[in-house]
C-alpha cells in the first residue's frame, strides 16, 4: 500500500520521505485527506553512445553559408 502523507508531514519528513522513495517506495502527498502529488524516484539518464547517428545524418553543402537578407530580416524580426 502507498503511504499518503499530509503536505505539513511532507515538509518536516522531506529527507526520510526521500530515503523511502530511493529505496523504491512511493509517496503519495495530500492536502485535507485529497492526493495532490506523488512522489516518486527519477530514473538515471540512459548511458550515451557516441557516434550512434555517425553516417545517418547528411549536412548540406550550404548548411554554414550565410542567410539570404530577406530571410535574414526574418529571423532578427527587422
Amino acid at each position: 500500500m502507498v503511504p499518503i502523507v499530509n503536505v505539513h508531514q511532507a515538509k518536516t519528513q522531506l529527507s526520510q520521505l526521500l530515503a523511502q522513495v530511493e529505496a523504491g517506495e512511493e509517496v503519495v502527498i495530500a492536502r485535507r485527506g485529497e492526493p495532490v502529488a506523488r512522489l516518486v524516484a527519477c530514473k538515471p539518464p540512459g548511458k550515451r553512445q557516441p557516434d550512434v547517428l555517425k553516417g545517418k545524418i547528411v549536412i548540406p553543402e550550404g548548411f554554414f553559408e550565410p542567410l539570404p537578407e530577406d530571410e535574414l530580416k526574418g529571423w532578427e524580426g527587422a
